[in-house]
């Protein structure tokens, strides 16, 4: 008999995010694999590529713009330009309208590696969730939007239609 055996155990808050940070550990490092044997650069990872599709979306967007738009702070945000704009991803450009503001866009050159990690993304998606019933999915999705206190799933990565 193991620990997990005591119903009062295993659906302890504590066991619960300890199965969350495992079973997420797990999966990026399955995506990670699945990435680079797709020859996807290491520095596309899946937050990246969520910052990357609302640039694109938006053609030019204010750095606070893009902080406010992906609910992180605007140190993250400069986290992401420093590391993208040294991949040659991304550029800061003056913001015509205000002296004090930057905007970020992607450079032409990195549209096509970046579509390329959207559709690597999707597939790996694929197969890493093919164990899993499209019915378990949909309910896992539905459990894990409602523990985060969302509303809605944050589905944005995966929309092919941005890159």
């Amino acid at each position: 008999m193991n620990q997990y055996s005591d119903p009062k155990v295993a659906s302890s808050p504590g066991v619960l995010l300890e199965a969350l940070f495992k079973s997420s550990h797990i999966i990026h490092r399955q995506l990670a694999e699945r990435l680079s044997e797709s020859e996807i650069p290491s520095y596309l990872t899946g937050p990246r590529m969520r910052f990357l599709r609302v640039v694109l979306h938006a053609g030019e967007i204010r750095m606070s713009d893009l902080a406010a738009e992906l609910g992180i702070k605007a140190r993250t945000v400069t986290q992401f330009v420093d590391a993208l704009e040294q991949e040659n991803v991304i550029v800061r450009i003056p913001d015509p309208d205000d002296r004090r503001a930057t905007l970020i866009r992607v450079v032409d050159e990195a549209k096509p590696i970046i579509k390329k990690t959207a559709i690597a993304l999707r597939e790996a998606a694929d197969a890493i969730a093919s164990a899993m019933s499209e019915e378990k999915r949909t309910l896992l999705i539905e459990l894990l939007t409602e523990l985060a206190g969302s509303t809605e799933p944050n589905l944005d990565i995966l929309d092919m239609e941005s890159y």
